[in-house]
């Protein structure tokens, strides 16, 4: 009589088992993402996690996890996961899961639409730059920088830290603290012309490390020096005439090479300086005039010696007309077209013909002496 009792009970409800089985589901989603977060996920992305079905008579569809890295850093998308009752209307939608951090790492480097910016789990580290653009001011320096920052592996501080120049007893700690944060692989880099032509720099920068790569941009140094004195003839509109600044003695000629302006063209004296602490290969020197008239070119001498991938080229440039020099289509982190500002490109005042003579003149062996020194005829003196 117990025995019939017992067997005439009602078997637990379908309902009552499939709520079992997704609690079950989500406690076991909670503690791999626990174990995920924790770092001590596996190297490979899990494979695809299927629910298996409650009961041979229900209707639930399948519970599908997918790791993509279809959007930014190799970030987890919401693939469809829902399970349905059909009678009673419910659906149950499971959390956001996250892949492991080092499948999250090696996604972002191969992303260039996100270059240069930082995952929301704050990975990276601050390190002092591997790579240095050292000059020349007026030369072309902040357009290198620009065009160099749409590469993935390129992390760079917008602003000039005249850290070798300027603020050296801040100490390499105070230097490190202004630089982005970095991947494995990736290339710190910070760009201050006036390194170039500072006597103290190549020292300071050889203490910090004498694997340093070092960047010039260099330009006609006729034209750099007119450049030079039109910016400060923005800023200072009542100084002297160009003319007047340029020589001692303009009855005998006698450039006056104490005067910034024409100081920093005298490109071979100051290379003798660099070449004390750092070997040849370990400079590059671009050229001004190619880097408005090729920027792909230059750009891929660039890369090259930085032992980067080529991935700047010519589709990421437009000539602007009224600029008269290259723009990119699209800036670091955007889906815009980045023109260098309106202090870039500004209008040179008319010198006469007769000073910018003797100007050739006067730089044409400092010229000559360069080209041999780096092996590159840049044309200045044509």
């Amino acid at each position: 009589m117990a025995f019939s009792r017992i067997s005439k009970l009602d078997p637990p409800s379908r309902g009552i088992l499939r709520k079992a089985a997704v609690m079950l589901g989500s406690l076991l989603t909670s503690l791999f993402l626990l174990h995920c977060l924790t770092d001590r996920c596996g190297t490979t992305s899990p494979s695809p996690v299927k629910a298996e079905d409650l009961t041979s008579q229900t209707r639930t569809k399948r519970l599908v996890y997918e790791w993509t890295g279809g959007t930014g850093y190799g970030a987890a998308r919401r693939s469809s996961r829902v399970l349905a009752d059909e009678r009673a209307g419910q659906v149950v939608e499971d959390s956001l899961i996250l892949p492991p951090p080092d499948l999250v790492a090696s996604r972002r480097r191969v992303s260039p639409r996100f270059a240069g910016q930082l995952s929301p789990l704050g990975e990276g580290s601050k390190k002092l730059p591997q790579a240095l653009i050292i000059g020349v001011k007026k030369g072309g320096t902040r357009a290198l920088l620009e065009f160099l920052r749409v590469h993935p592996d390129i992390r760079a501080v917008g602003a000039e830290p005249h850290f070798f120049d300027r603020n050296y007893d801040n100490g390499l700690e105070w230097y490190r603290e202004l630089m982005p944060k970095t991947l494995e692989g990736q290339i710190t880099m910070e760009k201050t012309p006036s390194y170039f032509v500072t006597r103290e720099a190549p020292a300071r920068i050889s203490a910090m490390s004498r694997d340093t790569k070092l960047i010039v941009v260099v330009r006609d140094p006729v034209t750099r020096a007119i450049s030079d004195y039109t910016q400060t003839l923005s800023k200072k509109p009542d100084i002297p005439s160009f003319e007047s600044l340029t020589f001692k003695n303009r009855t005998t000629g006698l450039i006056d090479t104490s005067w910034s302006a024409i100081q920093i063209g005298i490109y071979a004296k100051h290379l003798d300086n660099w070449l004390q602490y750092f070997p040849m290969d370990q400079i590059l020197f671009v050229s001004g005039e190619r880097l408005i008239s090729d920027p792909a070119g230059e750009l891929g001498r660039v890369q090259d010696f930085l032992g980067l991938k080529r991935i700047i080229t010519d589709k990421h440039f437009y000539f602007n007309q009224t600029k008269g020099f290259p723009c990119l289509k699209k800036a670091e982190g955007s889906s815009k077209p980045h023109c260098l500002g309106k202090t870039k490109g500004r209008t040179h005042p008319n010198i006469d013909p007769e000073v910018v003579q003797r100007l050739r003149d006067f730089y044409r062996p400092f010229n000559m002496k360069f080209y041999q020194m780096t092996g590159r005829f840049f044309g200045w003196d044509d």
